[in-house]
């Protein structure tokens, strides 16, 4: 049976770490976990510690480092800006499954027709991390504030493939293509439930992104999203 995950801020490198209140609480109240017993942790950028707890304090939860390694990051680089929801829950869902395949980052996108500007970060960051524990992933993606999709071509890959993927009826190339990226960073843009306007969608091909469908099918912009990281990660 697979160790749990925790996640930490930060490791400094003591062989006794000192968990915080929140996670104390999960560990020895709510799994009912307690001394003698081992747990995973990490702290998002690679690190993976396997530790034994020995103080199960239910506020101040100790653990005795017993092993650490180091993980690669994925060989796939994989960056989603995508516009911010009306319903709040379905952006959360978003982000839980695209961490759980595997994004790097995640810029949320603030578009002409986008119909919230809404950010919590500390609530949206909490399910990112939560989704990187689930999937027993030890790179945390990076969260972004959000950012004005007129400011996006500040963050395009310099040295890997920049993609646009909307709905007006004009020449696209399929993202499902296993030769459309062949670079190992990769940028995508998602609009928002209305789609980007033709002024956006002329700004990005300005700066040469490449635009692309994402199927047959009408997808929702969550729905989209998990489908163009999922065809980046594995092409």
């Amino acid at each position: 049976m697979a160790l749990p995950f925790f996640y930490i801020d930060n490791y400094d490198g003591n062989e006794a770490i000192i968990l915080n209140e929140e996670t104390s609480k999960h560990i020895v109240q709510v799994l009912r976990m307690g001394t003698g017993e081992l747990i995973n942790l990490t702290d998002g950028k690679g690190t993976l510690i396997k530790s034994e707890i020995i103080y199960d304090n239910k506020k101040h939860c100790t653990v005795e480092v017993k092993s650490k390694s180091q993980h690669p990051k994925p060989e796939r680089n994989v960056t989603i800006a995508i516009s911010l929801l009306k319903n709040t829950n379905r952006f959360e869902w978003f982000l839980e499954k695209a961490t759980e395949i595997g994004v790097s980052q995640i810029i949320p996108l603030l578009c002409e027709r986008t119909e919230k500007e809404k950010f919590r970060q500390d609530r949206l960051q909490g399910i990112v991390i939560s989704a990187m524990l689930q999937s027993q992933q030890c790179w945390l993606p990076v969260l972004h504030e959000p950012t004005r999709f007129e400011d996006l071509p500040t963050w395009k890959c310099t040295n890997g493939s920049n993609f646009i993927a909307h709905c007006i009826d004009k020449e696209k190339r399929p993202l499902s293509h296993s030769h459309i990226s062949t670079s190992s960073h990769s940028l995508i843009c998602i609009g928002p439930e209305g789609d980007f306007t033709p002024k956006e969608i002329e700004l990005a091909l300005q700066q040469h992104f490449i635009p692309v469908s994402l199927g047959e099918t009408r997808l929702r912009t969550e729905t989209a999203g998990v489908v163009a990281v999922a065809l980046l990660m594995n092409n």
